[in-house]
């Protein structure tokens, strides 16, 4: 894990510090301000990072919106926050869109999207969402039939095709472009199944898992071509998107993964497979850029998933899905095994008695340094949790373990150097002894803790007393 934070990292910790009304207050600026075609260095950065904040901390926000925004709202339930080079059935990297929109803008419409762009902005700037909703399905429907031209010339040969993948300027972008088409063609159809759905499934069992089939079942029937968008619709609105296998299973009226294979419903657990390789990216990612100890959600997204799979699906080794599954379950085992083999040897660092003559006159330890070793802690309990469905079991159990032995151990010498502290190291000593506190409600729980905070201050007023009378 990073020691140190990364700008886009620090960025987010300050916005993170910020009470809801201001993060709201500097949405709605910075939004007005891009619409109005302001210079704002990092402001779309700095969006980002709010939304991303509102995100992790489970707030919903509303948005003005923009022209763009707006062109691809159709587009929002099958939008995944992925890289380019990883394929999701049905579903558009975000990272794509601008170049969509770019090719569109440049390429095929550009006085018209400029026109669309400048009205629109000004409709949303007087507040008058219906007209920039209508100026919006106009200009859709124009886009629509240029980026249908010019998708079936490129299908004339090779040449063709690969010079349109040049225009829209990435790998694999005739196949994203087919994709935007196929949802935004079929926008009225699946704004209506919208409808249907309940706004938010916290758990697809029984009748709610009856009524959403009854929905699909007839897509089948009527719009085959949009059967994995309606799937990835209803995966929208569940509270645990690995829920859709249950679909799957009750259509196959089975677990076995042979039988739900042959049946229109198995694209679900590809999907879900899919999603799944996502969050353990994202993960990763977050892991390498020093976010390990705040991605406890995402572990237990990915945990759940996993467990989901497994219990719900036979997923054997000798079927393809049950091989991703298990390299998938590897890859995690493997990316977490470091984070939490390193979190005994930083407290050991952080705790460990020092003579007088090693520690600065003043000196403390870093607060930083304590705050994130404190969160390492959590994030290891957490991975203890689903040590099980990971493949974590003995790692978690060995590391934890030695940190109990280490605190429950070492925590008597810490008081003792404290209670016989000098005026150059009494600091220092404090400033474990509180550390150790922290760590210990962690690990051993706030009686705990405050039992040992008691301690500590014991000693140190015994050590005041003897420094008075001498």
């Amino acid at each position: 894990m990073a020691s140190e934070a990364l700008p886009a990292e620090r960025l987010r910790d300050y916005l993170g510090e910020l009470k809801p009304e201001a993060r709201a207050l500097l949405i709605a600026e910075l939004e007005r301000g891009l619409l109005r075609g302001d210079e704002i260095p990092g402001g779309d950065l700095v969006l980002q990072e709010l939304r991303r904040v509102l995100h992790e901390q489970g707030q919903a926000s509303s948005r003005i919106g923009n022209p763009v925004r707006l062109f691809f709202h159709a587009l929002e339930p099958f939008i995944v926050d992925d890289n380019l080079g990883h394929k999701h059935p049905g579903r558009i990297a975000r990272a794509a869109l601008e170049s969509i929109w770019a090719w569109i803008s440049r390429d095929l419409l550009p006085a018209e999207a400029t026109i669309f762009s400048d009205e629109v902005s000004q409709a949303l700037l007087a507040g008058d969402k219906s007209k920039a909703e209508s100026l919006t399905r106009t200009f859709q429907n124009l886009a629509l039939r240029r980026v249908e031209t010019a998708l079936a010339a490129a299908d004339s040969g090779d040449k063709a095709g690969r010079r349109l993948a040049g225009q829209i300027g990435f790998p694999g972008a005739l196949d994203v472009a087919k994709e935007f088409l196929s949802i935004l063609k079929a926008r009225d159809e699946l704004a209506a199944l919208g409808r249907q759905l309940p706004g938010h499934i916290n758990a697809l069992t029984d009748g709610r898992l009856l009524g959403v089939k009854a929905l699909l079942d007839a897509r089948i029937g009527q719009k085959p071509d949009i059967f994995v968008h309606a799937l990835l619709l209803v995966m929208s609105r569940l509270s645990a998107p690995w829920q859709l296998i249950r679909i799957a299973t009750k259509a196959a009226e089975s677990d076995n993964a042979a039988r739900i294979a042959a049946s229109p419903y198995g694209v679900a657990i590809t999907i879900v497979l899919v999603e799944l390789g996502r969050l353990v990216g994202e993960l990763k990612t977050d892991l390498r850029s020093g976010r390990g100890v705040a991605v406890i959600a995402l572990l237990k997204a990915i945990h759940d998933a996993a467990r989901g799979l497994r219990t719900e699906v036979d997923l054997s080794v000798d079927t393809d899905w049950g091989r991703q599954l298990a390299a998938m379950r590897a890859e995690i085992s493997n990316l977490l095994k470091s984070e939490i083999e390193s979190m005994p040897g930083r407290v050991r660092r952080l705790l460990r008695p020092r003579p007088a003559k090693e520690i600065a006159a003043g000196s403390v330890l870093d607060e930083g340094d304590v705050a994130e070793t404190e969160a390492l802690i959590g994030f290891v309990d957490a991975c203890r949790k689903f040590a099980g469905e990971l493949a974590l079991n003995e790692v978690t159990q060995r590391s934890y373990s030695e940190l109990q032995h280490y605190l429950d151990s070492g925590t008597p010498a810490l008081i003792e150097g404290l209670r016989n502290a000098g005026d150059g190291d009494r600091k220092f000593r404090q400033s474990q002894v509180d550390a150790a506190v922290r760590f210990c409600a962690k690990v051993f729980g706030e009686d705990y803790a405050a039992q040992l905070a008691k301690a500590a201050e014991v000693a140190a007023h015994s050590e005041r007393k003897a420094a008075a009378k001498a």
